[in-house]
């Protein structure tokens, strides 16, 4: 059941768990601020998924998701196991929420939200301002009536989700292709001229003022006309404190459209302006070595540039890419990892397992689920609690990445071995590292320097 939000993080965040972890006891491990400090600051082994692996170098790892494949066993294992941040993929475009003016419909938006939370994922918002998927209401206003709806609609989507999104696209693709540098003709452009774009940014800050706020564009992965066009825009908004935090680069890629050679010159002069960049959209057509060169060219660009914050690719499967015939995701329509997933996963500096291997429910290999709740809570912080669950085979031991915002701190931890890298800390089984298929079992935290965000949760990894 959708629960109601309320617009802020405590009032409309996920229902958690009220149970107090046990802290005494011949099976608890009780460690001091002071001991898990002096941890040592490197994991004991690589990441074997995407989402830990990212983590491990201060990144997220996502994939856009759909609602209505949520249901679906594969889908939803390989989500959770695989990233540790998901896009909606059409659930929070103008049409999905507010197909009637002053209508909003949330339902299948929150569902994605949901699922993300409760497995420890960051959210990124997608999108506020696009010329396309608009209803048809949208086209048909006046200036003045465009103005206040664009305002009144990023105002109520971002205050149904405050606190809840790491980064929104606020503006999508308002420029346009080819050798011009122009804007896009579109309803917002043609009746309110190159304000709308500012506009929208401020109303976004006013708005969710924690929240990154991205202007988000495909075709601009190199310096070209398009690109400089967006690159002289956010140096103006820069230089007059127009609030951008980040810039979105789509790269959808293909033979035709290859990984341009100065992709990451091209995000670094980005990231010089002042912002971050993300890789939002990813997906390259093809198969093979060819394709797992792209794809580990592209996350070492990401890795090489500071402010470079995560990637997502655009779909979990092939079968369910927007562009399906050129197989152009990290898994196939069976959701085998392709040797394009290797190639990802190496480049974090993780370490791939068998490229045929489907990591899903119902493989012999080992494979385990964590599900992360607040056990308690107070003023300036809580006790959290994470649920370890063996998939279809027995287990001999896991390990979980669990993600702090500063200035949040670890002072404890029980029931599980942890070992710090910055902000990063990796837990890993201690006594309870032998499960049977299905069985669960869990260890727990204590977090002080406040409440929120909550602590971001990866994927299980089993032995």
């Amino acid at each position: 059941m959708i629960r109601k939000r309320s617009g802020t993080r405590g009032g409309g965040g996920p229902a958690r768990g009220r149970l107090r972890a046990a802290l005494g006891g011949a099976t608890t491990v009780l460690l001091t601020a002071t001991a898990l400090a002096a941890l040592p600051q490197t994991t004991a082994h690589a990441a074997d998924t995407l989402g830990a692996a990212a983590a491990e170098k201060g990144r997220y790892f996502g994939a856009a998701v759909a609602a209505n494949h949520l249901g679906e066993a594969q889908y939803a294992a390989t989500l959770d196991r695989e990233f540790n941040s998901v896009t909606p993929e059409n659930e929070m475009k103008w049409d999905a929420v507010e197909p009637n003016r002053g209508s909003f419909s949330f339902s299948r938006a929150d569902q994605i939200v949901d699922h993300a939370q409760g497995k420890g994922m960051k959210v990124r918002g997608h999108t506020l301002v696009w010329h396309s998927q608009l209803p048809g209401w949208v086209s048909g206003l006046g200036a003045t009536d465009l103005r206040s709806a664009m305002n009144n609609h990023i105002t109520q989507v971002m205050t149904h989700y405050k606190g809840e999104i790491h980064s929104w696209d606020v503006v999508n693709e308002a420029f346009q292709d080819g050798g011009s540098g122009a804007r896009r003709s579109s309803p917002f452009q043609d009746k309110l001229g190159d304000g709308f774009i500012e506009e929208a940014f401020r109303t976004a800050r006013a708005a969710d003022p924690n929240a990154k706020l991205c202007y988000n564009d495909y075709n601009t992965d190199g310096v070209n006309a398009k690109s400089n066009a967006v690159y002289t825009m956010v140096r103006d908004f820069k230089s007059r404190g127009v609030p951008i935090d980040c810039v979105g680069f789509q790269s959808h890629f293909n033979p035709n459209s290859p990984v341009p050679s100065d992709y990451r010159a091209n995000l670094q002069r980005f990231a010089d302006l002042g912002v971050d960049v993300q890789i939002t959209e990813l997906d390259i057509e093809g198969s093979g070595q060819a394709q797992a060169t792209n794809f580990g060219n592209v996350v070492r660009a990401c890795l090489a540039v500071t402010r470079c914050t995560g990637i997502t690719v655009w779909g979990i499967p092939d079968k369910y890419s927007w562009r399906s015939s050129g197989t152009p995701l990290l898994f196939d329509d069976n959701y085998n990892k392709k040797p394009a997933y290797d190639a990802a996963l190496s480049a974090l500096g993780g370490t791939p397992g068998d490229p045929g291997d489907p990591g899903g429910p119902g493989d012999p290999t080992a494979a385990c689920t964590a599900t992360y709740s607040t056990a308690e809570q107070w003023s300036g912080g809580y006790n959290g609690k994470v649920t370890i669950t063996a998939g279809g085979s027995p287990i001999s031991g896991w390990s979980v990445n669990v993600t702090l915002a500063s200035p949040q701190q670890v002072v404890s931890v029980w029931n599980g071995s942890p070992t710090s890298n910055g902000n990063v800390m990796t837990v890993r089984s201690t006594w309870n590292g032998s499960l049977a298929a299905g069985a669960s079992t869990s260890f727990g935290f204590t977090v002080n320097g406040g409440t929120t965000p909550p602590p971001q949760v990866g994927a299980c990894t089993a032995s």
